[in-house]
């Protein structure tokens, strides 16, 4: 007589054992034609899984996270259902969830179109009509084997074969389509009513460029149609503030083949960085950060002891002189404790925090490589802090702090905070896990942030804290991270003379806010669509005269913006003015200063905003304060 405890914590009894379908009935026939699946003991199960003692439940519905992904999981199997309706002879091979979606690999000797991509989604559409109940069914290893391959599908009989013997398979059915799979999947082909498939690539079979080509199809899948159409509407924002366009038009940067993966920055792009990295080093400073510089090139011996050779040696750049072998530095933190160890230090020392705009390198593989959001050369807002273990709590209190009040001045509110913790492979005694666990989530606790733990996400030498942002449509972007780090000090010797005297290990708090230059500005990018604010736009305002009469006093205009600290333009061509206005509208200028008979008369500038807005005639004292007050205010309000 299973009794089933519901999540607010009501019980229902029931006589014999009940599927997870039954149990939604008991509740409600609006939660039963709801229900999706189940949850057990945090394991997703179908509504067909019977119950036959007392447990907590959780029903699942297209409202939850994860009835999300069990939908987007069946509508990969009703992809490949109507693709091997369609085409006959194509083989299926593997079909997970990904992040919006899903994908499923086909062997073929064709190559899918942008009309069979049509034709498959036409053929998904009317199996959902069909309503095909989805049914799991157990079968043995070498049963599964013989009905594969019986089928014709070779590449469901390897993977089988390369499963434990003796292991339960299992089999989803739905009409005459069948597949291997763990599941769950969603009670009827009906179930999924918001999808569209995306595009098609190549992909070898298990990632091996030595096996089979095989066709990709990519698909997204949402809980209704308002949502599908909310992401397809995401997925043109995105397409139209690709950072790599955005950066021709305003002339940013550029890339090319001659240097894979690294940036060569134009005037206004380096514009933007030179703001950013002064922007950083201000606030590093006001908050007790001394900056360093650290070597290129260090002996591979160094990151040898560190352990970075033996877990990161294929992505790291060598490189041989005097027969000695040298890697150019993929990260900051060695380096950085041979600075802390230069001397003997005191406890009265810590927290002691060094801080480097550190020039990385990483050999990322080139089918990975993405503008200036994945590149090879890159600079960190690196720092790393040394403290004693009393000191990790109230230290990482104090840079949660600085990351707020540095994301809000880039105009980011939206944080979203996620504890990654000890991993199953870590370097650490238990004790110091606990401590370096409860720290961190006492420094969240004690600024009542909401967050989510990540269980084993954190690193071998230590857990951390993970912050994301979410941009102007919706997109979240993992930047500002805090890690706790009890190997690195003690593999490279660093110590410090304790209040009792004897010699302790300092921990050593890796953190960075923005994390790569390059990547943060590509964010800022496509966050502003290029309508940056006034603190950091390349230029600030232009000046454009109506005639030559007015050129002198627009230079002087100019000389004395720029006196001022402002980044300020002078257009004397010998253009129209409203070729002038349109030309730098375009290019999204905050501020354009029109001078003509007037205002040389009166010695004004007539101010348009980028908005379009007309603010009238003023002194350029005047202007220079509305100037001032806007750089001022950052990215906190839009200009």
């Amino acid at each position: 007589m299973p009794v089933i405890t519901l999540p607010d914590g009501s019980q229902r009894s029931f006589d014999q054992a009940v599927t997870i379908a039954d149990v939604a009935m008991d509740i409600g026939p609006g939660l039963a034609k709801a229900a999706l699946g189940g949850k057990i003991a945090e394991q997703m199960l179908d509504t067909s899984y019977l119950i036959e003692g007392d447990v907590e439940l959780s029903i699942i519905t297209d409202r939850d996270e994860e009835g999300l992904e069990m939908i987007r999981h069946s509508t990969a199997h009703l992809m490949a259902m109507a693709t091997q309706q369609l085409f006959p002879g194509v083989q299926v091979t593997i079909g997970p969830v990904i992040e919006d979606g899903y994908f499923y690999d086909f062997a073929t000797g064709n190559t899918f179109t942008t009309e069979d991509l049509e034709k498959i989604e036409k053929r998904m559409l009317e199996i959902t009509k069909e309503d095909l109940p989805i049914e799991r069914i157990v079968m043995d290893r070498e049963l599964a084997i013989k009905t594969f391959r019986g089928m014709g599908e070779r590449y469901k009989v390897q993977i089988i074969e390369d499963l434990p013997e003796g292991e339960a398979l299992s089999i989803y059915k739905q009409g005459a389509w069948m597949d291997l799979c763990r599941g769950p999947h969603v009670p009827s082909t009906g179930k999924m009513k918001a999808f569209k498939l995306m595009k098609v690539a190549g992909a070898y079979w298990r990632g091996d460029s030595n096996n089979r080509m095989l066709q990709r199809i990519y698909g997204t899948a949402w809980s209704n149609k308002k949502q599908l159409k909310a992401y397809l509407h995401r997925l043109e924002e995105a397409e139209k503030r690709d950072h790599r366009k955005l950066a021709k038009k305003y002339n940013l940067f550029h890339m090319q083949e001659e240097a894979p993966g690294m940036v060569f920055w134009h005037p206004k792009g380096w514009s933007i960085y030179q703001t950013i990295e002064a922007y950083m080093r201000k606030q590093q400073t006001l908050n007790g950060y001394e900056e360093i510089k650290t070597p290129q090139l260090v002996d591979l011996s160094l990151w040898e002891k560190s352990g970075h050779a033996a877990k990161f040696s294929e992505g790291m750049f060598t490189l041989m002189a005097e027969d000695r072998e040298f890697a150019i530095k993929p990260m900051n933190c060695p380096c950085h404790v041979q600075i802390f160890n230069q001397g003997l230090k005191s406890y009265r020392d810590l927290p002691l925090r060094l801080a480097e705009f550190g020039s990385c390198h990483r050999d990322e593989p080139s089918g990975s490589l993405h503008g200036i959001m994945r590149v090879r050369g890159f600079v960190q807002d690196d720092a790393h802090i040394f403290v004693t273990e009393e000191q990790i709590q109230p230290e990482v209190a104090r840079f949660i702090d600085l990351l707020h009040e540095v994301y809000e001045d880039f105009g980011f509110t939206e944080i979203i905070y996620r504890l990654s913790t000890r991993p199953d492979e870590r370097v650490g005694s238990e004790e110091s896990w606990d401590k370096a666990e409860q720290a961190l989530a006492e420094a969240l606790d004690s600024k009542s942030l909401p967050w989510e733990m990540l269980p084993g996400e954190g690193a071998f030498y230590g857990p951390k804290i993970e912050f994301s942002l979410k941009d102007c449509i919706g997109r979240v972007w993992q930047l500002g991270t805090i890690q706790v780090d009890f190997s690195m000090p003690g593999r490279l010797d660093a110590q410090y003379v304790a209040e009792d005297g004897s010699r302790q290990e300092p921990v050593m708090l890796h953190r960075a806010i923005l994390g790569s230059f390059e990547r943060f500005i590509g964010i800022l990018i496509e966050h502003y669509e290029g309508a940056f604010p006034a603190w950091l736009a390349p230029v600030q305002a232009v000046i454009a005269n109506i005639t030559d009469k007015q050129a002198e006093y627009v230079q002087k205009i100019e000389d004395s913006l720029k006196n001022k600290g402002f980044r300020a333009h002078a257009d004397l061509r010998n253009e129209k003015i409203g070729f002038k206005i349109r030309e730098h509208s375009i290019q999204k200028v905050p501020y354009l200063l029109v001078v003509g008979d007037k205002e040389l008369e009166t010695q004004t500038v007539a101010v348009r905003a980028r908005s379009g807005e007309d603010l009238g005639s003023m002194t350029l004292e005047a202007f220079e304060q509305l100037l001032s007050e806007d750089v001022a205010r950052r990215g906190r309000v839009s200009s």
